[in-house]
């Protein structure tokens, strides 16, 4: 009989402790005065007018965006839109990022975004970029620091489920997208009993350039197990990817029994840089795909989409040394590598152990050939040979694990709650603390860099229950802040969390704030219908379209009254803000229209469309409170019937 009872036992486990801690969490708070210690209030206080010390940028996961946080405080900065349309700014509505959203499968509104990682450079996080993934369909994002938005989309074909994804090398040579669904590779009609040996997982190695610019550099075909998460090698191990497993059984059914059936699965250790030699020397088969490449530019404020239709695909075995497989116990989920970039810890989901690899030992072992067999033609490393330690009874349900730089991990227990401190080298337990409730991720400012930043840690928690007041049967998810600079954690702060967050990266504020845009330059707006002053704005018809060339400043429109449009026309507002000020934005917004509102900032041009359905005269007003005569910032169109000769005309307080 299969291993079903074991697993009964842990989810009835699970359960029962998180049904259980919120009287336990009670007793304690009215035994400790609250969650906090007494001084904590003071430690995570940021005075009116004075800044946080770190960013925290936490994956929306089913909101398809990524926010922003100040730590200590806690407090929410912004939301960025990368993979879902966003009515507060227009993103995804307007015509200049509707192109963001396209991919093969069309204009897709809609994603689910998971793991933000940080460029780096010498392994240290250097506050260029954050590029994050899209799970559902896979697509990998580079989101700017100047401007905190997004800048490029590059979606990831052959592959689904596009979870052991985004972590970045750390010169960000190459930025990966991994397969938690292995599928026919190239696509096509299989029957999915066929799906052992059938199936593959494609590892996408994505090359940035200086700029930042992505292109898929080549995929790796690998065996069709479930790629679930990944760290670059750092220090001695550099040029080295690594790749937890899970359902190395190929089970296409009932995951939760029939791929829990092996006591291991596997770490696959990648030397990209092996392969990267090999496809620069001519190495690898150029397959069909088709994916779309998004690229917004600041000049023109537009984005374009471009549909390719080859990439490079390297089989491992035709790398000798390329790819070996660590055995790992059991479905181990987080795959972090820590700084100095000897220790693999592998952290499995349905072990009470966490397993080390040594990157040393792993050299050994393939130098000595200790091998245990082989997968798909992949060599096993024997488990003995690359084993640094077990950390012994940490918790139940280890999930991820991250480092202070002083010489400790951090690893988060889902099933029993708790966020657990342990010593490199010697595996031992140091501290654990409680999390409220069933934490799933943390992060450490820099904690998967060469070097964290070991202040704070927040753990990103599963379930909410009674943390904050009640707002209906849907939550926000909670987050806990630690202080971590002392020898015990110190819980200091809850604050809840938008979406479903699944992963963060953190860096200190001094590496940002001083590259932040403040405006857009008139004198740079390069985009197709700018009007940059208002003797520049204009009505011009074709056919059926009417572009609107328009401006907005403190406090009204021009023009502001529009006359010549019909039923069944095509209105293509274009407005370009004129303001030269920090924090000036403009909003748009016209009855009737099928999109959403714009947000426009200082120098910036975009486009709402609107179709008139009805004559009349419709009004059209700001939407963003930017002066005392905001009220007054508005305007009118006129609609004629759709045979009319009403001409185009135009004007601003009658001129």
């Amino acid at each position: 009989m299969k291993k079903i009872s074991s697993f009964l036992s842990i989810t009835l486990l699970s359960l029962l402790m998180i049904s259980c801690g919120e009287d336990d969490t009670k007793t304690k708070q009215s035994k400790t005065g609250g969650a906090m210690a007494s001084n904590a209030a003071e430690r995570v206080y940021v005075a009116p007018g004075e800044h946080d010390e770190f960013y925290a940028f936490i994956s929306g996961g089913y909101s398809g965006n990524l926010t922003v946080y100040g730590l200590p405080s806690g407090r929410m900065l912004k939301e960025i839109p990368v993979f879902s349309q966003f009515p507060t700014s227009g993103y995804g509505y307007s015509e200049e990022t509707k192109p963001m959203l396209n991919t093969s499968f069309g204009f897709v509104p809609w994603g689910d975004s998971h793991h933000p990682d940080i460029s780096q450079t010498n392994g240290e996080t250097d506050g260029r970029w954050v590029f994050i993934n899209e799970n559902n369909t896979p697509r990998i994002a580079r989101i700017s620091l100047e401007t905190f938005e997004t800048e490029e989309i590059i979606e990831v074909p052959h592959s689904a489920g596009n979870h052991s994804s985004s972590f970045v090398t750390e010169n960000t040579e190459y930025v990966v997208a991994g397969t938690r669904f292995s599928v026919p590779y190239p696509q096509e009609d299989v029957a999915i009993e066929n799906m052992k040996g059938n199936f593959k997982g494609p590892l996408t190695f994505i090359a940035v350039d200086d700029e930042g610019h992505m292109k898929i550099d080549f995929q790796l075909k690998m065996p069709g197990f479930n790629y679930d998460l990944s760290h670059p090698g750092r220090g001695d191990s550099h040029g080295w990817f690594f790749f937890t497993t899970y359902n190395t059984e190929e089970a296409h059914t009932l995951q939760e029994v029939n791929a829990s059936q092996n006591d291991k699965d596997f770490i696959a250790a990648v030397n990209w840089k092996k392969i990267q030699e090999y496809v620069a020397n001519g190495g690898g088969e150029e397959i069909d795909a088709e994916y779309a490449h998004n690229v917004y530019d600041h000049e023109t404020h537009t984005a374009t989409s471009t549909m390719m239709n080859k990439v490079l695909t390297v089989d491992p075995r035709d790398v000798e040394g390329a790819v070996y497989f660590m055995p790992t116990p059991k479905s181990p989920h987080g795959c972090d590598v820590d700084p100095s970039g000897e220790y693999i810890v592998g952290n499995g989901k349905l072990s009470t152990d966490l397993t080390v690899h040594s990157f040393s030992k792993m050299l050994k072992a393939i130098e000595n050939k200790e091998f245990d067999g082989e997968a798909y033609g992949i060599p096993i490393l024997n488990f003995e040979s690359t084993l640094a330690g077990t950390v012994k009874e940490g918790g139940l349900g280890p999930l991820h694990t991250e480092f202070d730089g002083q010489g400790n991990a951090y690893t988060t227990f889902f099933i029993s709650s708790e966020v657990v401190k342990w010593k490199l080298g010697t595996w031992e337990v140091l501290d654990r603390q409680p999390s409220y409730y069933s934490v799933g991720h943390l992060m450490i400012p820099g904690g998967n860099s060469r070097k964290p930043e070991g202040k704070y840690l927040i753990s990103m928690n599963k379930i909410t229950k009674d943390r904050y007041l009640p707002t209906g049967p849907e939550l926000e998810h909670s987050a806990q802040l630690y202080d971590i600079s002392g020898d015990k954690m110190e819980l200091l702060l809850d604050f809840p969390t938008h979406g479903e967050p699944h992963y963060a990266a953190g860096i200190s504020a001094d590496k940002v704030k001083a590259n932040s845009r403040k405006i857009y330059r008139l004198d740079e707006n390069k985009h197709e219908y700018a009007a940059l002053s208002e003797d520049d704005t204009k009505m011009v018809r074709n056919g059926n379209e009417v572009h609107i060339y328009m401006t907005t400043v403190r406090s009204h429109f021009s023009p502001d009254n529009l006359e010549g449009i019909k039923v069944g026309d095509k209105v293509y507002f274009h407005v370009t803000n004129l303001e030269q000020d920090f924090d000036v934005p403009h909003g748009f917004a016209m009855i009737g229209a099928n999109t959403s509102e714009l947000l426009i900032m200082p120098g910036q041009t975009k486009t709402v469309t609107w179709e008139p359905k009805k004559e009349g005269v419709w009004p059209f007003y700001c939407t963003d409170f930017c002066s005392a005569l905001h009220q007054e910032m508005q305007g009118y169109v006129r609609v004629s019937g759709k045979n009319s000769n009403v001409p185009l005309k135009w004007t601003l307080d009658g001129e």
